[in-house]
């Protein structure tokens, strides 16, 4: 026998409204003007442009219009879609000109895949030779190296464009290759990668370059970890300056020849920051980039549809399908615009606070001044939730004075020092750089002293952070960087 049963439940669900705001807020300044493209495409009750300015006895007459029409659910209110927000309470860098806010034109380039493959051309190889070469060529990965076995290779050839060869016969191809711009290219480890730039500097004269390729050849492990007294018992000498011009000269070599582009058309990417922060005789204004702030409004031929319909007397079906559809535009239009400007404000909102908390950085610059600073800090100043500052720094960037800044540069965790207070981390990782670049490069400090050093001037940090701190700053290990 069923039995019917009453419980009740707490759930909290997200309005479409909240939704929107949420994705847009998290939208960079950069992809905003894609996504209301997609916006004004989707929705023709959205137009670009600032709305018409309406007197307020204009604005009288349509509301008393349509108020007096009401009677029916189906009836509308259109003021609300007609409401005049101010949007001008905001200071938007660029205002006035658009040559200022246009995209920077990207430069033309060849990728990597082209320019291989111009001077594979002159080679005036055969077909079949020319065909390896090819398949060579779109093995080549986005750093400049073929890491894909040769015989693999040769399977590729055979299943795919049936094509019989040997790796000898590839290799053959392959050291073909391997004379081409950029030096180095399709080596398939750092080794040979090494040993190809040697050999393009290789006049028979240069002693450096004869030894540094003996140094590859027959120390490579050695000179990997650094451990250069084997090097030189190797190499069976006891003159330091006769290894170590050998070792500088190949340190000065491009280990990824390839510069790390994808085989696709290189193009140079613009950081467009979200905000403008600059010092005006020792005060600190704040802009947001013009480009958060599109002009755009209802359409007015949508809002003309609610009069036709009031007047008209024909309440066919088609008809109120008709304005369910308008009124549904309508509101999406309301809505993304009401988005965009909760956007505009929380993302003003948010930037005041970290200049507030850190206002000693943004008037010198100087990373010191940083104070620890987390998440929890600026959601309190604003009185907004933590995950709502943390969509906001995610993807957004300030241009200051003294370079453009991602906002999650300023987030960062507190370190104790002797007096009880708390600076950041960020100028602990600061002094740890310094106290590496002054060190003796003959004798480099090992985690333990760095930790030494930084208790001694009251920084209450333990030897695992230190290595941490130094690793975040892609520091190697001392024995790594012992020089001769």
């Amino acid at each position: 026998m069923q039995k019917l049963g009453l419980s009740q439940s707490l759930s909290q669900k997200l309005s479409p409204q909240q939704i929107q705001f949420i994705k847009l807020l998290q939208v960079p300044t950069a992809e905003l003007e894609t996504r209301i493209e997609e916006e004004l495409e989707i929705n023709p009750a959205l137009e670009e442009g600032e709305d018409q300015e309406r007197t307020e006895d204009n604005n009288s007459q349509e509301e008393t219009e349509f108020q007096e029409s009401s009677g029916s659910e189906e009836e509308l209110d259109i003021k609300d879609y007609l409401r005049d927000d101010d949007y001008s309470g905001y200071k938007m860098q660029g205002d006035g000109d658009d040559e200022d806010d246009r995209d920077m034109p990207l430069p033309m380039s060849t990728s990597l895949h082209e320019q291989l493959m111009s001077q594979l051309d002159f080679l005036g190889l055969e077909e079949k030779q020319y065909a390896i070469g090819k398949q060579l060529i779109g093995s080549i990965e986005s750093d400049g190296y073929i890491r894909r076995e040769l015989e693999a290779i040769v399977n590729d050839l055979a299943f795919a464009q049936g094509i019989e060869t040997t790796a000898e016969e590839v290799e053959v191809v392959l050291k073909n290759i391997q004379t081409f711009d950029p030096p180095g290219i399709a080596a398939r480890n750092l080794q040979e990668c090494l040993l190809l730039q040697l050999d393009r500097m290789d006049n028979g004269h240069d002693i450096d370059v004869a030894v540094a390729k003996q140094i590859i050849t027959e120390c490579y492990d050695e000179f990997t970890k650094k451990h250069y007294q084997k090097i030189q018992k190797k190499l069976d000498t006891e003159d330091e300056d006769f290894v170590r011009d050998a070792v500088e000269l190949i340190i000065k070599l491009n280990p990824k020849p390839g510069g790390g582009s994808t085989n696709t058309a290189v193009k140079n990417q613009y950081i467009i920051p979200d905000f403008i922060v600059t010092n005006s005789n020792g005060k600190i204004e704040l802009a947001l980039n013009s480009r958060n702030a599109p002009e755009l409004r209802i359409s007015r031929s949508y809002t003309e549809m609610f009069k036709a319909y009031d007047k008209s007397n024909k309440r066919d079906k088609k008809l109120k399908e008709a304005v369910s559809f308008v009124k549904q535009k309508l509101d999406a239009a309301k809505w993304f615009i009401d988005a965009i400007k909760q956007r505009q404000q929380t993302l003003l909102r948010t930037m005041k606070a970290i200049i507030d908390f850190q206002y000693d950085f943004f008037l010198e610059g100087d990373e010191t001044k940083l104070k620890p600073m987390i998440l929890k800090d600026i959601a309190g100043m604003i009185n907004m939730d933590i995950s709502t500052v943390s969509r906001v720094a995610s993807s957004k960037a300030v241009q200051t004075d003294f370079g453009i800044f991602p906002l999650k540069y300023f987030f960062s965790e507190g370190i104790a020092t002797d007096s009880g207070e708390e600076v950041s981390s960020r100028e602990v990782k600061q002094i740890i750089k310094d106290i590496i670049e002054a060190e003796d490069k003959n004798k480099p400090l090992s985690d333990d002293k760095l930790e030494k050093i930084l208790n001694d001037k009251g920084y209450n940090i333990a030897r695992r952070t230190v290595a941490k701190y130094r690793e975040q700053l892609n520091i190697p290990v001392a024995r790594l960087r012992k020089e001769l």
